[in-house]
């Protein structure tokens, strides 16, 4: 499936759609999760929780959205988190350079090459603006920060463009009143928000948008002295190794140097097993190591993990080993100290960070497992069932002859426990197929034998298959179906 059967899946069954489309002046780049959206990416999340903080006994923040101008002072983001822009002479529609050179020519130039390596492609390549044909001044930088005033005198504040920097500047404490050991993850969930040239294609790329961050505080002296590293030193990663995808386990990654330490061997394999869960094609995945001009600013290591879609390779997480570029950063503007203990020698700890974008997963998600079924006449979103926006159907047969009651009573038997969805409207056919498009793995339907031996129908999504099993038995029966792995 495609981008755009996407889009119009999201649309009519409820998962996003634009924000305050009825109106024309609604901004582009901000969109809104409805009921099925929702309830998906709680999900999402929840694995995420399962997977990474509660498995890793990581610490799980809740910060500010809105953060004071010396802590993007002392992260950089205010010098250094920019987009190159042109302006057309003519018309003065703005574009992102980077991304118009590579639609227009299929160059691919890194965002942070130098301006003047933008300019020459303009002039070489003659590129003139896609609406009016009018030539581009010079290439120059954007900075993406929302500014925000607090207060009546207008305090200069901004909004956080990354969820991490809070972590940062919460770390002393943190570690002190959790009794933190390092190494220590610690997790946050919550909006960010850049000010982006020009979004588009719906969550991929947003002006407003979710991220699941978890930064690992590491002693830099020890990043091969990881005790747990066995639980995943055999998971197999897909890495980037001279433009071929090679396939090798985390050990061997580690061991032979394509990857710097176990501590990132680590984290880049529980990713993939997290991913894998998802019900994400991981033959359609890697890790890319970024170039020099491509990493973030405050990277010294870096790697993507990418996954292929109808609209190309795209970046899900960002892997970055930020060393000790943060906390340095808030010691020498703050004046506060961030070193601490470990094993009596004080140390400022280096951060690893695992950047994941929610909404694109989500996304991915949902282009991997949207199939058509031509035989059957239907679309089916394969979700796994944990995912899925909802567990399970019930319905009538028929809205008369008592049904309609026995459904209700069964609904509310189960609903506080699973996502559960009413419904009595329509032909039992066309039920069925408005829950194999919202991806719910189970249906139950009651009919007149039910009435006579208090059995129903549960009804598989995916292979269309049926069976009849007590009323008795269904708490039993969704537990086993609907766990996670």
């Amino acid at each position: 499936m495609n981008y755009d059967q996407i889009m119009q899946l999201a649309l009519e069954r409820g998962f996003y759609f634009p924000s305050c489309e009825i109106y024309a002046d609604a901004q582009a780049g901000f969109w809104e999760y409805g009921p099925s959206g929702v309830s998906f990416k709680n999900k999402f999340v929840e694995l995420w929780r399962r997977e990474f903080v509660r498995r890793d006994r990581m610490m799980e923040i809740d910060g500010s959205q809105i953060m004071s101008q010396s802590v993007f002072v002392a992260s950089g983001h205010l010098a250094g988190f920019a987009d190159p822009i042109v302006v057309c002479e003519k018309c003065k529609s703005i574009f992102r350079i980077d991304k118009l050179i590579t639609e227009i020519t299929s160059i691919l130039v890194p965002e942070s090459a130098d301006l003047s390596e933008f300019d020459k492609i303009i002039s070489e390549k003659n590129i003139m603006c896609p609406k009016c044909k009018g030539k581009f001044n010079k290439a120059h930088k954007f900075n993406m920060m929302f500014k925000v005033g607090i207060g009546p005198e207008e305090e200069t504040a901004y909004l956080r463009p990354e969820t991490c920097q809070s972590i940062f500047v919460d770390f002393p404490r943190l570690f002190k009143t959790m009794r933190g050991k390092l190494p220590v993850g610690i997790a946050q969930i919550g909006k960010s928000f850049r000010n982006e040239i020009s979004p588009r294609q719906s969550l991929l790329r947003l002006r407003e948008f979710y991220q699941a961050e978890i930064e690992v505080f590491c002693n830099p002296n020890k990043l091969n002295n990881l005790e747990k590293f066995f639980e995943v030193e055999n998971t197999e990663i897909r890495i980037m190794v001279d433009n071929t995808i090679k396939i090798i386990t985390c050990k061997e990654a580690s061991d032979s140097g394509i990857l710097p330490n176990k501590l990132v061997a680590y984290y880049l394999g529980l990713l993939t097993e997290f991913y894998q869960k998802t019900g994400i094609d991981i033959k359609r995945s890697r890790f890319r190591k970024l170039g020099d001009k491509e990493k973030a600013f405050y990277a010294s290591v870096a790697f993507d993990f990418e996954v292929e879609t109808t609209t190309g390779w795209l970046e899900l997480v960002a892997c970055n080993y930020r060393s000790d570029y943060d906390l340095k950063s808030h010691t020498n503007t703050s004046k506060e100290k961030f070193e601490v203990l470990d094993e009596d020698v004080k140390v400022l700890p280096h951060v690893f960070e695992l950047s994941m974008g929610i909404d694109r997963s989500l996304y991915t998600i949902l282009e991997h497992n949207l199939r058509e079924d031509k035989e059957n006449d239907r679309v089916v979103l394969s979700l796994k069932p944990y995912l899925a926006p909802v567990h399970v159907g019930v319905l009538s047969l028929v809205k008369k002859d008592g049904l309609a009651e026995k459904t209700e009573e069964i609904f509310s038997k189960i609903k506080r426990d699973y996502d559960a969805f009413l419904d009595h409207s329509g032909a039992i056919g066309r039920r069925y197929r408005r829950l194999d498009e919202v991806g719910a793995p189970l249906a139950i339907t009651v009919d007149h034998q039910t009435l006579q031996d208090d059995t129903v129908t549960i009804r598989m999504r995916d292979s269309m298959s049926q069976e009849r099993i007590k009323i008795s038995e269904i708490d039993s029966y969704l537990a086993s179906n609907i766990a996670y792995p």
